[in-house]
Formats: structure tokens, sequence, C-alpha cells
């Protein structure tokens, strides 16, 4: 068991939730149009313009091979900040910060996804939350 007192985003993809460390994330916006880039991997999802820079957007849904979801109006992109260089992550909705007092560490594999893709599982009053490693979801090949 490890406790930490680092505060974390929970976010929601389908019926699972996900966490990376609040320090990791650079902005929260709102879903808006991409552009395409050819022949990138299936979970690209294309770029976007924000304020200057230009920014990938990755699918969690399509790197974790799950079902595409009509995006909504609580979709979000969790930008995060990884080597130097900003990242999008589409996410079904931000649930909120929160800090685990129970973090175990991660099975080999959870709901048919690698547990390569997690730093642990945190445990609250609501459920289980796998906590992701960003370099295996970012640099995956």
């Amino acid at each position: 068991m490890i406790t930490t007192h680092e505060q974390y985003v929970e976010f929601g993809i389908g019926d699972e939730n996900y966490a990376i460390k609040i320090s990791e994330i650079q902005e929260i916006i709102r879903n808006q149009a991409m552009t395409d880039i050819p022949n990138s991997r299936h979970y690209v999802r294309g770029v976007i313009n924000l304020r200057g820079r230009i920014v990938p957007i990755i699918s969690l849904r399509n790197l974790f091979s799950l079902q595409d979801d009509a995006e909504s109006k609580s979709t979000r992109i969790v930008v995060v900040n990884h080597q130097e260089e900003s990242i999008g992550i589409i996410v079904d909705r931000v649930n909120k910060v929160t800090m685990f007092t129970d973090i175990q560490p991660p099975p080999e594999r959870i709901g048919g996804i690698s547990g390569d893709f997690f730093v642990g599982i945190g445990i609250t009053a609501t459920g289980l939350v796998g906590i992701l490693k960003l370099n295996e979801v970012l640099l995956r090949n």
C-alpha cells in the first residue's frame, strides 16, 4: 500500500474512472475541432491549435480498444505536459480533484487493458480508480 498527499484529477471513460497527477496537467479544455494527421496511429485523433501551439490529441478510448462513443457536452481534453511537450487526452468527463489514501499496485490486466498503463489503483469511497502512467500512455508504439 502506498499513501500519498498528492492531488489527482479523476476523469471517466465509459463506466470506468481514471486519474492523472494534477502536477502533470497543464489545463482542461472543451472538446474542439481537430485537424487529422494522415498515417498516424489509430488512437491519435489529430491536432489542435492551442493559443499558437500545435497540440496532438489522443483518444484513450481508442488506445484501450474501447468502443467509440458519441462525444457530449461533458467531453473534455486534458492537456498534459510530457517531456517538454503538450499532449491532449480526450476523456468523456472530468469528475473531480481528489487524493487517494490507499494506492495498490496494478494487476497485470485491468478489464482487458494492460496493467502497464497504470502506476496503481486508487481506492476511494465510490470505487476503484486507475492511475495512469503517462510514459506508457503517451509513448505507446
